[in-house]
């Protein structure tokens, strides 16, 4: 009789654990014809082109130099329309990172157009920040963030709550008013 139990509660936490862990994993599935098309385009960031393979790029940083600058798909993927074309766009976060020890994130927009999409320019948010959360509301993209003071060495944890709100002005991504 116990050992029943205590197989039927295994099994319950098991079938439990399965259904918390679909339901927080669920909001970021995309079928993989459309991870494959936003994750493969060109972004400008910093007034240079840079186009994603599997959502990673690599250049190096001046012609025959070792170092390396690394672009990668951090992730926070939003959907929704930001055009106002009736098409479901994707906003998310970029790394970049050149071996030194700074992270720089930015923020760009995927908009769909047909069956594929075109990538917006970047917009920058900080230096090794902790994302939070990046949201689609009413045609407005909200990144929300923690950074640092002002004066505040890097060495200090991301603890001040920032709020970006930014808009798609064509095909640019800009600031909101």
């Amino acid at each position: 009789m116990q050992k029943n139990l205590l197989i039927f509660l295994t099994v319950l936490i098991f079938v439990i654990a399965g259904i918390l862990y679909l339901q927080k994993s669920g909001s970021d599935i995309v079928p993989a014809n459309t991870v494959d098309r936003y994750k493969n385009i060109s972004y400008i960031i910093d007034g240079r082109n840079v186009t994603l393979v599997d959502g990673y790029a690599e250049e190096e940083i001046a012609p025959d130099s070792a170092t390396m600058l690394v672009t990668q798909y951090f992730g926070n993927r939003a959907t929704g329309d930001l055009n106002g074309d009736g098409k479901e766009d994707i906003a998310f976060l970029l790394t970049q990172n050149s071996g030194g020890s700074g992270t720089y994130f930015y923020v760009v927009t995927a908009l769909k157009v047909a069956d594929s999409y075109i990538g917006t320019n970047a917009i920058f948010l900080g230096d090794r920040i902790a994302p939070q959360t990046t949201e689609i509301h009413d045609g407005k993209l909200v990144v929300n963030y923690a950074d640092r003071a002002v004066l505040d060495p890097m060495t200090t944890s991301p603890s001040i709550g920032v709020s970006r709100y930014l808009m798609v002005d064509g095909t640019e991504l800009v600031e909101a008013h």
